[in-house]
């Protein structure tokens, strides 16, 4: 007697859905906003003081790359997770490295502005990559993403 050796596929819980599209929505602004402050959009900048622009417009070229993998590769990664890829994690991980170097380097250098009320944020969004990174890994350690 044979046994039949394709893969059972793993039913997704009701959760991926909620999930994947708070992801897209959330990382969906980190793109926005990557895109007004690169293009300098004077509309979308002028809510930030002239000394965040100003050190936004100094950063060197490779900050820029580093958030571009933070934003846009956690977009990807939400995309991925919705189509039940298992591409998400690795997405989710670059991107969740990627903020964890940009908001280092950040923290790091004195020169960077701050803003009051505001110091919590790198935290917050860490978290939420973190979340976002062992939720996937999750999903595909369960055969839900293929």
């Amino acid at each position: 007697m044979t046994e039949d050796a394709a893969p059972v596929s793993v039913r997704a819980g009701w959760h991926i859905w909620p999930i994947g599209i708070i992801g897209v929505l959330w990382n969906g602004y980190g793109c926005f906003d990557f895109i007004m402050t690169t293009t300098r959009n004077q509309a979308y900048m002028a809510q930030f003081p002239q000394e965040m622009q100003t050190y936004w417009y100094s950063m060197p070229w490779w900050m820029f790359g580093i958030w571009a993998v933070g934003v846009f590769g956690a977009l990807i990664a939400s995309l991925a997770l919705l189509m039940r890829s298992k591409t998400a994690v690795t997405f989710f991980s670059a991107a969740f490295v990627a903020s964890a170097a940009s908001f280092y380097v950040g923290w790091k250098d004195t020169e960077a502005p701050k803003v009051d009320g505001m110091e919590f944020m790198p935290f917050v969004i860490m978290a939420i990559g973190f979340a976002f990174t062992a939720y996937a890994y999750w999903q595909s350690t369960r055969g839900v993403l293929r």
